[in-house]
């Protein structure tokens, strides 16, 4: 048998050919599979600090309105300890439990909280 120097045949050219693009798709197709990769990691930690964010101000918000519940209520009651303190000449009584059942009906105070100004008033 003979062999050939020189150039290689076209079955050996061909077959170069397939090795190389078989080579270079298998490569492209690992990059690809990569860098999807990456994105997904950083999509996923993305919507992970995101949610944390959305977190952390649904916990200041309900902080805020606990601070203003208490504020109203410290009011209410600053109101009612003047109301139901008697006035500098003993004050109209009628008209005192006539101002603490508005703000009975007004929803500034409970029952128990107007029972206990009633009592307070009445002596």
């Amino acid at each position: 048998m003979v062999r050939r120097m020189g150039r290689p045949g076209l079955i050996g050219t061909v077959a170069r050919t397939a090795v190389i693009t078989g080579t270079a798709n298998a490569v492209s197709r690992g990059m690809n599979n990569r860098a999807s990769s990456r994105a997904d990691q950083r999509a996923s930690a993305d919507a992970y600090e995101a949610q944390q964010a959305q977190y952390a101000q649904q916990q200041q918000m309900e902080q805020m309105l606990a601070q203003q519940q208490a504020q109203l209520a410290a009011q209410q009651q600053a109101q009612l300890a003047q109301q139901a303190a008697p006035a500098g000449g003993g004050g109209d009584t009628m008209a005192q439990l006539q101002q603490l059942g508005e703000m009975r009906s007004a929803g500034l105070l409970t029952d128990a909280e107007f029972a206990a100004a009633k009592a307070k008033i009445l002596g």
